[in-house]
């Protein structure tokens, strides 16, 4: 608590910029002629009487008052003169001590030039005993006061603070903080109640405290950092001074040229964009420091220009008579692409002959599209090509790529950018005109990251591919002399746009000898080896490899056959292994059912005919394509009773939309042009029609199935069987016109795996046979025809047939 008292009059001593509060003892300067005055009129009082006090002599009084900007504050302090004398520069001065509060008053007159002020003391009184609080308070204060002055080193003053137990006198005591601004000090000064008081130093010391810890925690950081820098820049010199001792002592001249990029680019030979774009990134590394991340990303970008082979290339060979034999000794069937890469060699040699290597920037290089079911050779075959021009071979594997960054590479902006898989395949060539192999580019997807088939649109474009530009490099690199081949089950995945810039090579399959040949010359000696067995240890007979390929692996491609070769050769080991069987040993058609079980695929001609599907009317054989290669269809074909079955038709076995259109359109032209074949089409106005495909599991569309569910239905309604030997394919119109369709080729090669000779197909495509191998085409016998009437002639049993099968 705080009480005005006693009236004072005395000689005003103003404090610029400065505050006194009591308690203190400061030294003033009395050569300021405002402090002098003060000083002399409190001398002057003194000698004549009592001060001011009227409590008689003493030794002489001033009011401390702070004056900011001019302006006297409210509160003083009474002040003694303790000692006149010289300060330490030799200056006069008076030491000054600070007794206590006083109200500043009016002016009044007094002796000397000073000026003279009526004012009241402030008496403080202070509760006793202090309240727990304020004990608290107490304590508070002196651990602060204790932390700050011995972070300054000033133990000598941590004792003098500790003994101070009166309230007003420990925040007064504050007033010695030099990091208290004037406005802190004025409050202080002009806050009465001591308690008051000692919170609101305490409160000051507090926050100077957290702003001191701040601050030397960015210190220690940002010597710590300093320290590093300091550290690394010295050790890098005397790495520097090592390596150029070693070069010294190992006689070696210059600098280290794995670390000075200019020295690498000057002296690689590189394009001349290629050049400039490389040096202007040496020129910014140059000005980047060690520590900046950009100079991590230039040195990788550096790094891999420099790697790829800008002007390597390596020479074909242009024997075209080994390269053709190359591909048939490595590759048995598949006429069509070796005499693709046969034309290529050609023409490449005759370019080379008459000096056209690079015509209006581009090259001779190639794009083909291997589209085929699995298991025909697609992937090898691009090692073979590669092989038989004398190139380097990279596989690119697409399969299940989403991101158009893995074809066009990423921006260097992102963290662990890289080149796409075109620019890392030719650096992992080391070749400008490698053969690349893009596998399964029909499974390539596309999301929120882009659509990579896209992003292969300008790689696989001769016209645009001489300038290729990686999102990464940002260089344009020449693709043109590359021979690019893309493999594909399904030719309906691939874009139309990207298959626009490819030609396609299409392969349909292998026939039963071309399996054999396969089998015996690759396959067997391969698995072989695999098997731990010499060449002349077992021997699989011609007839042994015919029957694997036709009843125990029924496929378009040479896979499952290669696997069952395997598992006899196992079988052959681990009873050889077991004391089973003597070596060597030849595996004849007749050991097979004893090795590796009976055959899964048994052509319906070699069945018992009470057995067969087309044992009763209204089942019909069809031909059709899968992502497998071709496959033979049946096709069931069933009317409801008029008095429980109802009306209208029925098909099953997940078929798609074209499939549904075809039925209604066989079913269709049956109803209006069934008379003319002597079929009874008014069973099909009053009864229901059941049409269904077996492997309902299987999703099936298309309208190549168009004759065959005629067919099916003319067998029920007439009663007369389908032959077992005969299989169609055709698309049906409604005036009975039979429609040309595709994928002839695998057709008749699946017709003749499953043991059928006859097969019927469109008039339109006759001109397709060209493609079927001669040995297929002598063991079928192809009937084209333009109408159904003329299938229904071929396909059905004569009616004594029928006769003799209802009897």
């Amino acid at each position: 608590m705080a009480a005005t008292s006693t009236p004072l009059t005395l000689p005003v001593l103003p404090l610029d910029d400065e505050v006194v509060l009591p308690g203190m003892v400061v030294p003033l300067d009395l050569s300021d002629s405002e402090v002098r005055a003060a000083v002399e009129a409190a001398q002057a009082a003194a000698r004549v009487g009592d001060g001011g006090t009227g409590k008689g002599a003493g030794k002489p009084q001033v009011l401390l008052v702070p004056r900011i900007d001019g302006t006297y504050a409210g509160t003083g302090v009474l002040g003694t003169v303790e000692q006149v004398g010289r300060l330490s520069d030799g200056d006069p001065g008076a030491l000054i001590r600070g007794r206590g509060r006083v109200r500043v008053g009016a002016g009044t007159s007094g002796p000397g030039a000073a000026l003279w002020i009526e004012g009241l003391a402030i008496e403080e009184i202070t509760p006793d005993p202090l309240p727990g609080s304020v004990t608290e308070l107490v304590k508070e204060y002196k651990a602060l006061a204790t932390d700050w002055l011995k972070k300054r080193g000033a133990w000598q003053v941590v004792d003098r603070v500790q003994q101070i137990d009166d309230v007003s006198a420990l925040a007064d005591n504050s007033g010695y903080s030099p990091f208290l601004s004037l406005p802190q000090k004025v409050e202080l000064l002009e806050t009465a109640d001591p308690v008051a008081r000692l919170k609101l130093a305490t409160d000051q010391l507090r926050e100077h405290l957290a702003e001191q810890d701040v601050a030397e925690s960015i210190a220690k950081d940002v010597q710590e950092g300093v320290d590093k820098q300091q550290r690394e820049f010295l050790l890098r010199r005397q790495l520097d001074a090592v390596r150029k001792e070693l070069r010294e002592i190992n006689g070696e001249d210059g600098e280290d040229e794995s670390d000075d990029y200019r020295t690498r680019v000057e002296a690689a030979d590189l394009p001349g964009k290629v050049r400039e774009a490389a040096l202007k990134e040496v020129d910014k590394l140059e000005r980047s420091s060690d520590q900046s991340p950009e100079g991590s990303w230039i040195r990788t970008w550096l790094d891999t220009v420099l790697e790829l082979p800008w002007n390597e290339r390596t020479e074909d060979e242009y024997d075209i008579r080994g390269a053709r034999s190359v591909l048939d000794a490595e590759h048995a069937g598949l006429e069509d692409v070796k005499e693709r890469i046969t034309e290529y060699l050609a023409v490449r040699k005759r370019r080379a002959d008459r000096g056209l290597g690079v015509v209006g920037g581009r090259r001779g290089g190639a794009v083909l599209a291997l589209v085929g079911p699995p298991g025909v050779g697609k992937t090898s075959l691009g090692e073979s090509v590669a092989h038989s021009m004398g190139r380097k071979f990279v596989r690119v594997a697409l399969g299940g790529v989403r991101d158009e960054a893995e074809i066009r590479g990423h921006r260097r902006t992102y963290v662990g950018a890289l080149p796409g898989r075109i620019v890392r395949a030719i650096k992992e060539a080391g070749s400008m005109n490698p053969v690349v192999l893009l596998d399964e580019i029909d499974k390539v997807g596309s999301d929120f990251r882009g659509d990579p088939a896209a992003a292969l649109l300008e790689v696989l474009d001769p016209a645009q591919n001489h300038t290729f530009r990686d999102h990464y490099l940002e260089v344009e690199l020449d693709l043109s002399d590359v021979v690019f081949l893309a493999t594909a089950n399904v030719l309906e995945a691939i874009p139309e746009a990207l298959l626009d810039r490819m030609e396609l090579v299409t392969l349909d399959g292998y026939t039963e000898d071309e399996k054999v040949v396969i089998a015996r010359d690759h396959l067997l000696p391969r698995q072989l080896e695999r098997a731990g067995l010499e060449s002349g240890e077992v021997t699989l007979e011609d007839d042994a490899l015919r029957r694997l390929a036709g009843e125990y692996t029924r496929e378009a491609g040479v896979r499952n056959l290669e696997r069952s070769i395997a598992r006899l050769l196992r079988k052959v080991a681990a009873e050889h292994e077991l004391g089973e069987r003597e070596l060597p040993f030849t595996l004849g058609a007749e050991h097979l059912r004893g090795l590796i079980g009976r055959p899964h695929h048994v052509p319906e001609s070699a069945q018992d005919p009470s057995e067969r599907r087309t044992a009763v009317p209204g089942v019909a054989t069809g031909l059709a394509v899968t992502g497998a290669g071709g496959d033979v269809l049946f096709v069931e074909a069933s009317l409801a009773d008029p008095e429980t079955g109802g009306s209208g038709l029925t098909l099953t076995g997940q078929l798609g939309d074209v499939m549904k259109e075809s039925a209604q359109i066989a079913l269709s032209f049956l109803r209006s042009r069934g008379a003319e074949a002597e079929l009874p089409v008014a069973d099909l106005k009053d009864r229901g029609v059941h049409i269904h495909f077996p492997a309902g599991a299987v999703p099936k569309d298309g309208p190549s199935a168009g004759i065959t569910m005629t067919t099916a239905l003319a067998s029920l309604l007439s009663g007369r069987l389908v032959r077992t030997d005969v299989a169609m394919t055709g698309e049906v119109s409604l005036t009975g016109r039979v429609l040309p369709i595709g994928g002839l080729k695998q057709k008749l090669l699946a017709a003749h795996r499953a043991g059928i000779t006859t097969v019927v197909i469109p008039k339109r495509n006759e001109a397709d046979l060209d493609d079927v191998p001669a040995e297929i085409l002598e063991k079928l016998e192809v009937h084209p025809v333009t109408d159904v009437r003329q299938v229904l002639e071929i396909a059905l049993s004569p009616a004594e047939v029928r006769m003799s099968a209802a009897a």
